[in-house]
Parts: structure tokens; C-alpha cells; sequence
């Protein structure tokens, strides 16, 4: 069964054509060294919770959104030799070195890697 990343991150809206095109890079980084999937969402029906919800995972702020992200691996062994040549990449290392160049708040987002069990 395949091996999941996945990432939930608050993007402010007026950052998201940077954020896009940030994401179009990664995108691009992580198919060309054997992701077999990758995708990043923005939220469209994600409302506050009353214990817990997309939202209050990120302590969202006005005037920013939630983007739901993840990238789709054979295992997590294909996993971790693709994200070892990822974090290699001179496209990606400008944005890597300087947490000021990434158009979201880092520090709110949070990720995890997760083994497949029911598929279609």
C-alpha cells in the first residue's frame, strides 16, 4: 500500500498567488524525483468547529484560509529517498534557507507522514 504526507497550513489571502506558485515549484520538485501524487487544496467548505476543525487546527486568522496538501508515495522507504533528493533541490533552497520567503505562517502548520489501509 502507498505512503501518504500530509500537511494542513494557514496562507493569508492575500498571499495565495504566491503561495500557488510556490506550491507549482514544489509540485513540479517532488514528480520529478518519484512522487506519484501531489496536491494542494484550498478550503471551500471548512467551518469553525466547537472542539475541533480544519480552522481551529491552525488558529486561523481574518483574512486567511486553510490549504490541505498532501503527496502520495509507493512506501515510505520510495518516501524518504524521494524527500532526501527534494530537500537536495536548488530550485526548492532559497525558499528552504529563509523561512521569510514562504507567503504562510510555518510555525501554525503542521504535517505527518501515514501508511495506506483502504484504497479505490
Amino acid at each position: 500500500m502507498q505512503y501518504v504526507d500530509g500537511f494542513v497550513l494557514p496562507v493569508p489571502k492575500k498571499n495565495m498567488k504566491a503561495y500557488t506558485a510556490m506550491a507549482k515549484l514544489a509540485c513540479k520538485v517532488w514528480i520529478d524525483h518519484g512522487a506519484l501524487d501531489y496536491r494542494e487544496c484550498v478550503a471551500e467548505d471548512v467551518k469553525p468547529g466547537k472542539v475541533t476543525s480544519f480552522p481551529q487546527s491552525v488558529k486561523l486568522k481574518a483574512g486567511e484560509t486553510v490549504v490541505f496538501s498532501w503527496i502520495t508515495y509507493k512506501s515510505r522507504k520510495h518516501r524518504d529517498s524521494v524527500m532526501k533528493k527534494v530537500m537536495a533541490d536548488p530550485r526548492l533552497a532559497k525558499m528552504m534557507n529563509d523561512p521569510k520567503n514562504m507567503p504562510f505562517d510555518g510555525k501554525r502548520m503542521f504535517w505527518g507522514g501515514f501508511d495506506t489501509f483502504v484504497t479505490a
